[in-house]
């Protein structure tokens, strides 16, 4: 933390992951967490930064009592919600129906489960244990389809998905992203989110792109934030922030990248920081 020349900078905003920093293991916002952000002041913007969906955020954001943009898509589709709860895309990039066609007959070739999201819905073929799993985590549910009707359904080549998520065997999903980063990787932006998640989005998006686009219209610089996350979709903001702060919890990797390490997100390790540096 050289950069920080041994005192506080007075940081002006923060960035969160939702699963594995925000949440604990049990999925939820634990009293301690939610008390540090809501004991912030109330115009000091708190931003949420998820691979999730809208509808699998907007009910978090309600529970902190937040009023800034949200992060959906690791930064494929940045929302602001406005008072009745409805909400204005400000961002949207999307894959289109060919690239996807593409990835659902490699997943198929190796029996992992495909869905994807469109706007704030999530499809897939089939309600298996994959999705049923994260059905349950992020507390939302598929629409049930035909793919391959839905792909030649009128009207529906417009806008393409924002982003797809492939799950199944680790050892699966390792074959498909490599064969993906060497097949597409100029047109895809692929990571994996945990050993047998495999998310896949437009090139140009990353948490750090969205960012930078709401960095802009706060007037702030990027040396004034402070990013926490825990996973390998999170290192690019957590390198990108004026203090990128890794969960006790992420992978060694994610953790080298850091400025700081904080506690697990079992023992409100994002509270930490924030009593740490902003309260």
């Amino acid at each position: 933390m050289d950069h920080l020349g041994g005192e506080y900078m007075a940081f002006k905003m923060l960035f969160l992951d939702i699963d594995g920093t925000l949440l604990d293991s049990n999925h939820k916002i634990s009293a301690e967490t939610k008390h540090s952000i809501q004991s912030l002041p109330k115009d000091f913007p708190v931003v949420l930064v998820s691979a999730r969906m809208p509808k699998g955020i907007t009910f978090l954001y309600k529970e902190l009592g937040l009023k800034t943009p949200i992060i959906c898509y690791s930064g494929a589709l940045v929302i602001d919600i406005a008072n009745d709860g409805s909400y204005q895309p400000i961002l949207n990039k999307t894959l289109s129906l060919q690239q996807i066609e593409n990835i659902y007959q490699q997943a198929k070739k190796r029996n992992v489960h495909m869905g994807f999201y469109k706007d704030d819905e999530w499809y897939v073929e089939d309600l298996d244990d994959w999705a049923l799993q994260e059905k349950e985590i992020a507390k939302t549910s598929p629409v049930i389809k035909n793919f391959q009707t839905l792909f030649h359904q009128p009207g529906y080549t417009n806008n393409g998905a924002n982003k797809v998520l492939c799950m199944g065997n680790a050892d699966e999903i390792e074959s498909l992203e490599f064969t993906l980063k060497n097949t597409c990787r100029e047109y895809l932006t692929i990571y994996r989110s945990k050993p047998e998640y495999l998310e896949i989005m437009h090139p140009a998006v990353t948490k750090t792109s969205a960012i930078q686009f709401l960095l802009e219209s706060f007037h702030i610089q990027k040396n004034d934030i402070i990013a926490i996350g825990d996973n390998f979709n999170d290192i690019d903001m957590i390198q990108y922030a004026g203090l990128g702060v890794a969960m006790g919890n992420a992978p060694e990797q994610v953790k080298q990248i850091a400025n700081e390490i904080t506690l697990s997100n079992d023992d409100n390790g994002v509270a930490w920081i924030i009593q740490k540096y902003l309260l």
